[in-house]
């Protein structure tokens, strides 16, 4: 995954070439002063709640103060990073609609002198309030300049002209990008690096499919130098290009809501659907967050906390491979190059179906200006089919009682296209009180070219992946989603509970059964008590429940984490990479609450060494047991390529589900309403449709 591309000729659909490979594209966006993004909608917003993400007006505050702080008079740093500085959680779960917003805050993470500034601002002051200069590793998140700059140094760099006509190419031909290097020792060190790759796009508009094997140029981001060029592999043909393939259509198909959506999005933000209200914002780094979960208790009408924010805090993704242009693929697509900065606009009827909603993402450029992410977050309404309960009573007579319910869910999605892997990521809410996680993977493999176009003539298992066309083989990676879970069941003060299903031995005989299962509660009390490898023969149940909250038959109230398909990192543990992505050695993790830590990897991502991650955050070992606390979950695959992932890889998915357990005294939607044939419109086809 991972390679972040730069230039516009990018869409392996548009046909032709595409433009000069020196050329820069226009991503990021420009800012506000074009009128081609200047959404009158986002441009006149106001927050209406604390959390708000900052609006066009306030990063134009906040660049302006910058502009006159007295350590940036003389240069202006690039702003990697600009966000809301939200208040205290104390503060926003006593905030009501009507009350005044507390102090608007601005976090800004600036890059000068090659030195990271954070600084928080006061908005209304128009004060730097704090000022710190990171000491530790790592840099923040790369911006589309940098991107740029980078490419454009090592497509002017000669020793590429020369590589690409010893293939038969000249630098017009390629399509270059950029991944990040990761961090592999003292000489990476006091400069930040970027590898450049090419790719030929002669042939074909699918040029991820067609590497220039062996070539890799590292780049000095700041000094836009190359400093070191490598090419080791001008023996390896370049492979084939290959057309999409065509299938004979299907027909049209839709959900028709006659009554239009059930939702709805009010200041922006806030959304509200049958028993749900949560507030929903674009985020840079992580996409989008989910904010302020409240479910309504069917019984009481009660508003109840399930949670406080949660979000995709970091995705890891290594690939197996050893060589010179391949080891250093261990890309971590949140910190590096951002889930948001990287999230394109949904195309609707394909992405989402009609009726969606949808929402801007408002960043900054390193300029420190405004532009606008469009469309990037949509919110749908799901049918699909299926039942949310059903049953039917049979009886000796004949007939019986027959009841089913259609299953409506509310999904908010995202998709991000970082480089050649297209990420999609759902928020999924249903009525009975379950929220479902989904992350969707498709877009294009990263391959590797090679000498062979056909699996006989490979010895030994020598390659790192199966072959999937002639001369290209699909190397195997990983991908891990490590998702930041601050849940609030019915209230900030919780409690993780392993439920182990131990197998019991039926020694007294009574019975014919000799064994059986038994849950069995383990209470958390530490970091390392919460800490999760899942196992098919070692099952457990795991509960976040609120222990001064009891049902009326007395079970604390708790929602679950509900594991499905789920993979583990299977590197050693004294690797760079997983040194860096450590979060991903448990798949479940459970920390107290604290706002500095939301990035599993880090503040600071970009070529740090580990030393700030979720992994050592919680050797602390802190107590957790009736304390406010975040839950961890890392979603996991591993990707063994095959011929039906070429040129093109269908979507694959896996999901994890927050399950409410004994959080409602009974079923929440008995009282759900059954749909009838008058309650929708005939859709038939025309007669000369039926005629063809």
């Amino acid at each position: 995954m991972l390679l972040f591309f730069l230039f516009s000729s990018w869409n392996p659909f548009s046909g032709g070439g595409g433009e000069s490979a020196g050329r820069r594209s226009q991503f990021p966006p420009k800012s506000l002063t074009s009128k081609k993004f200047s959404h009158s909608a986002q441009t006149s917003a106001t927050p209406r709640h604390p959390i708000d993400p900052l609006t066009v007006g306030e990063i134009h505050r906040v660049r302006s103060i910058l502009s006159s702080y007295e350590p940036f008079l003389g240069q202006f740093p690039a702003i990697q990073s600009m966000t809301i500085d939200e208040p205290d959680k104390s503060r926003v779960l006593g905030w009501q609609s009507g009350d005044p917003l507390p102090p608007r805050k601005a976090f800004v993470i600036g890059l000068l002198d090659n030195q990271s500034h954070l600084v928080t601002i006061d908005l209304e002051s128009g004060r730097v309030e704090t000022h710190e200069i990171s000491s530790g590793s790592g840099y923040p998140m790369l911006t589309m300049e940098d991107v740029a700059a980078a490419v454009d140094a090592a497509v002017s760099y000669p020793g590429l002209e020369v590589s690409a006509a010893a293939r038969g190419l000249s630098v017009a031909n390629l399509s270059c990008i950029s991944p990040s290097p990761g961090w592999f020792g003292p000489e990476e060190e006091g400069k930040r690096l970027l590898k450049v790759l090419c790719y030929s796009k002669q042939g074909t508009p699918n040029f991820y499919m067609r590497p220039l094997e062996g070539l890799v140029m590292t780049v000095d981001v700041d000094r836009r130098e190359v400093i070191k060029f490598s090419d080791t592999g001008r023996g390896i043909p370049i492979p084939g290009g290959n057309d999409p393939p065509e299938m004979n259509p299907i027909n049209p198909i839709s959900m028709e809501q006659p009554q239009g959506p059930s939702f709805t999005v009010t200041d922006g933000h806030l959304v509200e659907w049958a028993n749900w209200e949560f507030h929903l914002k674009a985020d840079q780094r992580a996409g989008f967050i989910v904010s302020r979960v409240v479910v309504r208790d069917s019984e009481t009408g009660d508003r109840r906390s399930v949670m406080y924010k949660g979000f995709p805090s970091e995705l890891f993704v290594p690939y197996m491979d050893v060589d010179e242009a391949w080891y250093f693929k261990s890309y971590m697509d949140a910190g590096e190059f951002g889930m948001g900065a990287t999230a394109m606009p949904l195309v609707p009827l394909n992405d989402c179906p009609r009726n969606a909603h949808y929402m801007d993402g408002v960043f900054v450029s390193a300029d420190g200006r405004p532009f606008i992410q469009p469309n990037m977050i949509c919110l749908f309404e799901r049918y699909a089919g299926d039942s949310a309960w059903r049953h039917t009573e049979l009886t000796v007579s004949a007939g019986g009682e027959k009841e089913a319910r259609a299953k409506v869910t509310l999904v908010a999605r995202m998709a991000s296209s970082v480089g050649n892997y297209d990420y999609t990521i759902d928020w999924e809410f249903q009525t009975d009180g379950l929220i479902k996680i989904t992350v969707a993977l498709s877009g294009m493999l990263m391959v590797k070219a090679t000498v062979h176009d056909n699996m006989n003539q490979i010895e030994n298992q020598e390659e790192t992946g199966p072959m999937v066309s002639e001369n290209v083989i699909g190397v195997v990676h990983d991908h891990f989603i490590t998702f930041h879970l601050d849940m609030d069941v019915d209230g900030p003060n919780n409690t993780f509970v392993k439920v182990n299903l131990v197998k019991e031995e039926n020694l007294e005989g009574k019975t014919p059964r000799k064994s059986y299962l038994k849950p069995v509660r383990h209470v958390a009390k530490t970091e390392e008590d919460a800490r999760v490898k899942l196992s098919l023969y070692n099952p457990s149940e795991f509960h976040v429940v609120n222990p001064s909250r009891r049902s009326r038959l007395g079970n604390p109230s708790g929602y679950k984490v509900v594991p499905e398909a789920n993979a583990a990192s299977l590197l050693d543990h004294s690797d760079p990479p997983q040194l860096r992505s450590a979060f991903t050695n448990n798949q479940i993790w459970v920390t107290p609450y604290n706002r500095s830590e939301q990035w599993a990897g880090g503040l600071l991502t970009y070529q740090s060494h580990g030393d700030d991650t979720l992994d050592v955050w919680s050797h602390r070992n802190r107590e957790i047991e009736d304390k406010d606390v975040v839950l961890w979950y890392t979603l996991g695959f591993h990707h063994v390529p095959c011929q039906e992932d070429f040129p093109i890889m269908p979507t694959v998915a896996a999901s994890f589900q927050l399950k409410p357990v004994n959080f409602f005294d009974r079923n929440p939607i008995l009282r759900a309403h059954p749909v009838f044939e008058k309650d929708l419109p005939v859709c038939r086809p025309s007669e000369s449709a039926s005629a063809m």
